[in-house]
C-alpha cells in the first residue's frame, strides 16, 4: 500500500446511535495496522482517550435529535475538510427515525412521563434528522452496521486523495453474482430490488430478506419493483410496511 507523504488527520464522532458502526472500525483487527500507516487518528472516543479538534477527515455516526446536536455537528463540519456519514443512522436517519411518525410532544410524554424537562437543553428534541439534513456530507458509508471492508476501502481512498467508490446499484446485483435463489422464490420478502448494494448481499445470502439498511439507490426503479410485487402476489402496502425499519423517511417517495 502506497503511503501518503503527509498522513491526513482523522476523527470519529458519535451522535444518537448504538455506536455499532464505530465498533466495526475496532473490529478491523489486523487491517487497522495498515490504516494507521496511512492516516493519523486524532480523536476516537470509543477507542482512545486522546482528543484533538485539529483534523482533516471527520467520520460521523448517529442521527441528529436535538438542536444542541445540530450545533455540535456544524462545528465539526467547519473544522473538517471532508465529512463522511457513517452508518444508517447518520446516512438515512436509521431506526431512530421510526419516532418521526409521532409528534415530538407525544414522544416526550411516552419517554419522560410527567418529569419536569422543559427548559433543559438535553431534553430539547426535534424530529430525527440524518447528518445530511443538517450539514453538507462529502461521502456516505451505508449499512447497519457498516461493512468493515467497505470502510477500509473508503479510508484508503481518502488517504490517497481519491474519490471512494460507493455502489449505486441494487442489492439484487450482488445476489445474482453469488447465484443466490431469490428470497421471493422462497416465499419471503426482500427490499433488494431498490436498496443500495455494497453489503455483499449478506442478508439474502444467509436466508433473510434485505431490510433496506443501506437506503435506496439513487432513482430507484419503482416500476420494476411493482412488477416483482405483482409477480409474487404482493402489494405496494406490503412493501411500504417494510420500509418502516430503516427507510421511513423514504416511504412517500417510494409510494409515488
Amino acid at each position: 500500500m502506497m503511503r501518503p507523504s503527509v498522513k491526513p488527520r482523522v476523527a470519529f464522532f458519535d451522535f444518537a446511535s448504538c455506536e455499532g458502526c464505530q465498533l466495526q472500525v475496532i473490529n478491523l483487527e489486523e487491517s487497522v495496522i495498515d490504516l494507521i500507516d496511512i492516516v493519523d487518528v486524532v480523536s476516537f472516543r470509543e477507542a482512545m482517550k486522546e482528543h484533538s479538534d485539529d483534523y482533516d477527515i471527520a467520520f460521523v455516526e448517529g442521527s441528529i435529535m436535538r438542536p444542541m446536536d445540530a450545533e455540535r455537528l456544524k462545528k465539526i463540519r467547519e473544522r473538517a475538510k471532508i465529512l463522511v456519514a457513517l452508518g444508517a443512522c447518520a446516512c438515512i436517519g436509521g431506526i431512530n427515525a421510526l419516532r418521526n411518525r409521532y409528534s415530538v410532544e407525544h414522544v416526550k410524554k411516552v419517554v419522560y412521563g410527567d418529569a419536569d424537562i422543559e427548559g433543559n437543553p438535553f431534553f430539547d428534541v426535534f424530529h430525527t434528522k440524518a447528518v445530511g439534513d443538517v450539514v453538507d456530507v462529502d461521502y456516505y458509508v451505508y449499512g447497519c452496521p457498516i461493512s468493515r471492508d467497505e470502510l477500509a476501502k473508503v479510508i484508503t481512498s481518502l488517504a490517497l486523495g481519491k474519490k471512494p467508490e460507493i455502489p449505486n446499484y441494487p442489492v439484487c446485483v450482488e445476489c445474482k453474482k453469488k447465484e443466490n435463489v431469490c428470497i421471493f422464490e422462497k416465499g419471503g420478502f426482500c427490499l433488494g430490488p431498490v436498496t443500495r448494494a455494497g453489503c455483499g448481499a449478506i442478508c439474502p445470502t444467509n436466508g433473510s430478506g434485505c431490510e433496506g439498511c443501506r437506503g435506496l439507490v439513487d432513482n430507484p426503479n419503482t416500476d420494476s419493483e411493482l412488477d416483482v410485487l405483482k409477480k409474487y402476489g404482493l402489494t405496494v402496502e406490503d412493501a411500504l410496511g417494510r420500509f418502516d425499519l430503516f427507510c421511513y423517511k423514504y416511504k412517500g417517495e417510494v409510494s409515488k
